[in-house]
């Protein structure tokens, strides 16, 4: 379900990006029609970390919000602390270790009695997840105290056959862990699909990936006459759960010489998760209302010309947020790290900077994030509990100012100067988001409300399998290579082969 980025592009996007920003997963192929990428959680700027030993003679590869990660294959370890007891953490990217050497700079004392020796590796063909999973089954000395999972495949470790390794968060920070969750006011999203099939909480995501619609400004003005937000969110359709304004704007753009987006995966990270039903229920294949919109949705688009057809994470995408595209592109649909971590890092010294706004979306939809949770085993070691404990609160629930939360937000960290939103709501609306990129807006208070649309009953452990074949296959029909029938037709024989039940 995702892209990896060649080389010359990984280069490219370091250029720009190293100056400030992440993402990874099951990254599949350069480019693509299906643009199927993972989920992403917000990039560090450069994500330095100390001296690391990277165990692979390979070139980095980008991640999905421009992080440095290593490529396929490589590891990198290394520590945080000085201390004798040794916490173990497993994460995909250098963000969740950077938040380490954060937290011990805010607490010197755990920098002295704790050592955090930490692994990441991008998931590039489940690489992440083969490793975290044969550590987590070696179990003690090798399996890690800390964990962290992204939205793309959090439902094995919170719900599925790996469930049973997380420690609930009532037994990690206390009873009372739900009220703090309250009086913090998380996204419920991210609390949904970070408790155990019993209903308790065993991980959160540090931040909110509620999604908006991020446009040019001067295009909005050339088009319908004022970039103001609610001119473009009256052009596309806001809030309206419906196409049908947004194909008018289309047609309106195209007719001056746009597209309105670079292609149908920046679409379908909308309809699926805008879908209010999963892929499977009891057992048996579904496919919901808003994936089946889809299907037509993406042959408008594509028959009357309506994007540059493009891939995400592919080379042409990126020229079109660079302006480096025959034909410019409108808008992007996404949430806050894509764009400090994609498009700005793409738009860096060209007109193009701060000629973007944020304005609500037709449709509510959301995209990525990563989870932290804690092995059960620390349970039983009153000093791994208690830095466990006291870190996952600190990243997760801590909303002064001197948690993660609120720096994370503001861009106060070295390793991520850029600003973001985070899953508390009491931060956000504390916080500042004013962006040069944005041309001085502060989109926060979008976001949060496209959090109050974000739904995670789209969700099921067959998302892997489904999502990126039905995108691939959508694409063949939209362009006139197969029938409307046999998207579906294919779709059944898929389900078939991995034994799911079809009506």
């Amino acid at each position: 379900m995702k892209k990896v980025i060649a080389s010359v592009l990984c280069f490219a996007m370091c250029a720009g990006l190293m100056a400030g920003c992440k993402k990874d997963d099951e990254s599949k192929a350069t480019e693509s029609t299906s643009g199927t990428t993972t989920e992403s959680t917000a990039a560090t700027e450069g994500s330095d970390t100390e001296a690391s030993d990277t165990t692979a003679d390979t070139e980095p590869t980008e991640t999905e919000g421009g992080e440095e990660t290593p490529a396929t294959g490589a590891t990198t370890a290394d520590s945080y602390g000085s201390g004798d007891i040794v916490i173990k953490l497993y994460a995909m990217s250098a963000e969740v270790p950077n938040m380490v050497g954060s937290f011990m700079a805010t607490y010197p004392d755990m920098e002295a009695k704790y050592k955090v020796e930490y692994m990441y590796c991008n998931n590039d063909g489940q690489g992440y997840e083969t490793k975290l999973n044969a550590a987590l089954q070696a179990g003690e000395g090798t399996a890690p105290d800390l964990y962290v999972a992204e939205a793309d495949y959090i439902l094995p470790y919170s719900t599925g056959d790996f469930s049973g390794y997380a420690a609930a968060y009532e037994d990690l920070i206390g009873a009372d862990v739900m009220d703090k969750v309250k009086a913090a006011e998380i996204a419920d999203y991210t609390v949904t699909l970070g408790s155990n099939a019993d209903g308790k909480l065993v991980a959160l995501c540090y931040q909110c990936t509620g999604g908006a619609f991020i446009y040019r400004r001067s295009i909005a003005k050339e088009v319908f006459g004022s970039d103001d937000q609610a001119t473009v969110e009256a052009a596309i359709g806001a809030g309206t759960q419906s196409w049908d304004k947004f194909l008018e704007a289309a047609e309106a753009l195209k007719g001056k010489g746009y597209a309105i987006v670079s292609g149908l995966s920046d679409l379908y990270q909308v309809s699926e998760k805008a879908s209010l039903t999963p892929w499977v229920v009891d057992g048996k294949f579904n496919i919901d209302k808003e994936r089946t919109a889809f299907i037509d949705l993406a042959e408008k688009v594509i028959t009357n010309d309506y994007s540059n057809d493009t891939g995400s994470w592919g080379s042409a995408w990126y020229a079109d947020m660079s302006d480096e595209s025959e034909r410019k592109v409108f808008g992007w649909f996404g949430p806050c790290w894509l764009i400090n971590y994609v498009i700005a890092g793409q738009c860096k010294d060209k007109a193009s900077f701060g000629d973007y706004a944020v304005c609500k979306p037709n449709l509510g939809f959301w995209w990525g994030g990563s989870w932290l949770f804690a092995n059960a085993q620390v349970l039983d070691d009153a000093d791994k509990k208690e830095f466990c404990a006291k870190f996952v609160e600190w990243v997760t629930l801590d909303t002064t100012e001197t948690g993660l939360l609120y720096n994370f937000a503001n861009g106060n960290y070295e390793w991520t100067s850029a600003k973001d939103t985070v899953s508390s709501g009491v931060v956000l609306a504390k916080a500042d988001g004013k962006m040069d990129f944005l041309g001085g807006q502060d989109p926060f208070s979008i976001f949060i409300d496209a959090t109050s649309y974000a739904s995670s009953k789209c969700k099921c452990s067959y998302d892997a399998d489904l999502n990126g074949f039905f995108q691939d296959t959508v694409s063949l029909y939209a362009h006139g290579k197969i029938s409307k029938d046999d998207v579906l037709t294919k779709m059944y024989d898929l389900c078939e082969e991995k034994g799911i039940e079809v009506e």
